[in-house]
This record gives C-alpha cells, sequence and structure tokens, in this order.
C-alpha cells in the first residue's frame, strides 16, 4: 500500500457540486496509506481550487476548455506518467472516459466514482463500451450506484456504494420559526435548468394567484450560472419576490437562516445541499429524483414531488406553509436520519474497505 500513487482526476475545479467532497475523500484514501494527487482538465470558476489547496493535494490544473478532448487526454497522459501514478479515480464523464482510455494503456488500474443521475446521450454509449476497462464502479448513492448497474450493465463484484456526504458533527443549526415572523424558504444551487428553479417559480406563482391564506414568506437562491437573467425575469413576470443571493462561500450559515428548504430539481445524484439543509434542521421539499425518495421520509421529514410538476410543488409548498408549526419536528426528524446514516464514521469504514479491496485486487 506505501506504493500506491492515486491520480485523482476531475473535470474541473469549479465551486459546490462534486468537487466539494474531494478533500473527505482523498484523505480517506491517504489515511490508508495512498499518495493522492489532484488533476483537473480545465479550471472553470476555480471556486473549489482554496479547499483543494488547503486539503495539500497539490493540484494540477490544465488551462483548457471542454471540448478539446484529445489536448486533455495528451495532458493527462504526460502528467500521469511524470508523476509516476499507479491507480486512476475518476469522477464525472469526462475525466471518466480518459481515464478508461488512457489507464489500461499505461497498465493503470482506473476506478471510476459516479455522481451522476443524468448522462447525455454520447457520454452514456461512450461509458457503456469503456465500462469493462475500470476495475472497480463507486456510486456517490445508493440510486446512482443502481443505475450505474443497470445503464453500464456493470456486475456486483466490480460495484460499490460509497455515499458522498458525511455529516458536519458542527454543523450550524437553523433556528425555529417563530409565529408572527415570515417563514424563510431557500435552495442552493447553481442556477441551470437541471435545478428547477423556473418550476418552483412558477409553483410560487400559482400560490399567490389562489391567495389561500398563509403566513408570509420570502424565498433566497444561494447560486450563480448562466439561467440567472431568466430566472430573475420570470419571478418578475410572476410577481414573485426571489431573492438571487448568488454564489456564497458559506453555505452552512446559509441553510442555518431558512426554515424549509427546496429543492425542485429535474435530475439529481446524490444532492450535498438537500442532505446539508437536513443536518442543518430544515424540512427538505424535493423532487423525487436521485436520492431524495431514498432519504426523505413523506410527512416526517419533508416531501417529495414529482419532477418538473409545478401543481405538485405548489401543493407540497401549500401543505408545510399552511402548518408553519410543523417545520421544526420535521427538520428535527430530518437532521436525525442523516446523522444515522451519513456520519463521518461510516463514510471512512466505507472507504477504507473500497481501498482495500483496490489494493487486494490489484497487488
Amino acid at each position: 500500500m506505501n506504493g500506491m500513487r492515486i491520480a485523482y482526476v476531475i473535470n474541473s475545479v469549479e465551486g459546490g457540486g462534486a468537487a466539494q467532497p474531494v478533500p473527505a475523500i482523498a484523505d480517506v484514501l491517504r489515511a490508508g496509506g495512498a499518495q493522492v494527487r489532484l488533476f483537473a482538465l480545465r479550471p472553470s470558476d476555480r471556486r473549489g481550487l482554496p479547499a483543494i489547496i488547503e486539503a495539500g493535494l497539490l493540484p494540477r490544473v490544465r488551462e483548457g476548455g471542454t471540448g478539446d478532448h484529445l489536448a486533455a487526454a495528451l495532458w493527462l497522459r504526460r502528467e500521469l506518467m511524470d508523476w509516476g501514478a499507479t491507480h486512476i479515480w475518476t469522477s464525472l464523464s469526462r475525466a471518466t472516459i480518459l481515464g478508461l482510455i488512457i489507464g489500461p494503456s499505461l497498465g493503470l488500474p482506473v476506478v471510476c466514482w459516479q455522481h451522476a443521475a443524468f448522462l447525455k446521450p454520447w457520454n452514456e454509449r461512450l461509458m457503456r463500451l469503456l465500462a469493462p476497462r475500470a476495475a472497480l464502479w463507486v456510486g456517490d448513492s445508493q440510486s446512482v450506484t443502481d443505475l450505474t448497474q443497470h445503464r453500464l450493465q456493470v456486475p456486483d463484484e466490480r460495484l460499490r456504494c460509497w455515499p458522498i456526504y458525511a455529516v458536519d458533527p458542527a454543523m450550524p443549526q437553523a433556528s425555529p420559526w417563530q409565529a408572527g415572523e415570515p417563514i424563510r424558504i431557500g435552495s442552493l444551487g447553481r442556477l441551470h435548468r437541471v435545478k428547477g428553479y423556473d418550476i418552483l417559480i412558477a409553483a410560487l406563482a400559482q400560490i399567490k394567484a389562489r391567495g389561500l391564506a398563509t403566513p408570509p414568506f420570502s424565498l433566497a437562491i444561494a447560486g450563480e450560472g448562466s439561467e440567472r437573467g431568466r430566472l430573475e425575469m420570470l419571478a418578475r413576470n410572476a410577481g414573485v419576490d426571489v431573492e438571487f443571493a448568488g454564489f456564497t462561500d458559506a453555505p452552512k450559515s446559509f441553510l442555518a437562516g431558512l426554515h424549509l428548504y427546496v429543492q425542485p430539481s429535474r435530475s439529481e445524484g446524490f444532492c450535498i445541499a438537500a442532505h446539508e439543509a437536513m443536518a442543518a434542521g430544515l424540512p427538505v421539499i424535493a423532487s423525487a429524483v436521485g436520492e431524495m425518495p431514498y432519504s426523505i421520509m413523506p410527512g416526517v421529514s419533508g416531501l417529495t414531488c414529482a419532477p418538473a410538476d409545478t401543481d405538485a410543488l405548489a401543493h407540497a409548498l401549500e401543505t408545510l406553509l399552511a402548518t408553519p408549526s410543523r417545520l421544526e419536528e420535521m427538520g428535527q426528524a430530518a437532521r436525525n436520519l442523516v446523522n444515522q446514516r451519513y456520519s463521518r464514521e461510516r463514510f471512512e469504514r466505507t472507504g477504507t474497505a473500497i481501498l482495500t479491496h483496490i489494493r487486494q485486487a490489484h497487488a
């Protein structure tokens, strides 16, 4: 094990998303005796870079784009050889495809960490074709593990589940709603169509149009992205007051300032933000996609609804807005669930078992 040099290959060092847990994953691998170094195929917004540097992962970031695949492959091959990598650990589609092409040609076992519930059709076809070249596939949640087995036809012996999330014991807790104050609703994520914020705005417009008697409420969305202009226009046209708070480097504090969290995504994998919200003691209303149906107990810790269903989302919001005194109780149920299921001890134990498997399979 002392000779293991794991090249952790990711698409970019943008903030949030699948890059967020990279330091925690690397810590487990290093605690097992492996050296780990990070290689990013492009910089993007670089917001994930400070945490990666702080973790001591000595990142190598290629100054390139999203479509220059040959240049990216040649760069990655050269970097892997120069560093003397013995194993490749990939994250997300582009890194996985290039890793599966380059790794076997260098005699390096490739471990493919899967996050995405949605794959572009061409990426899915390529990954299915390349799937037998992987030494191991790891799903970041039960939902993604099941999807990986089904769509890439990965056998049980080359598939593991390692939930991407471990609860922070110091997670700040949301303050309970008090009678007479507005209910603070929030969501955290990039402003992209897949996150479904247009559906959330339409649902709030529907609630407003019905004029039902509910306590006053506000909505804040923390995140940036290409959809911001369109979403701002939709909110103005619908007469819905939405605070677009922009990117936050303090997401846990943002969550702790809410009473209710909403995740209206069209597609998700694990969805760290929703689980962080539960860890903060918030009830969650979410689309029934990705890990949400596994993690939310309807009527106990939150509610789920069909994705892209404005009527269903509006009804779920009205249900909880009508009984705000239940928000604290439901939030505590959510917190209890994630603390039991996603403890740091379990996270480390699962990762260590995967590392042991890799060592034994490729000794």
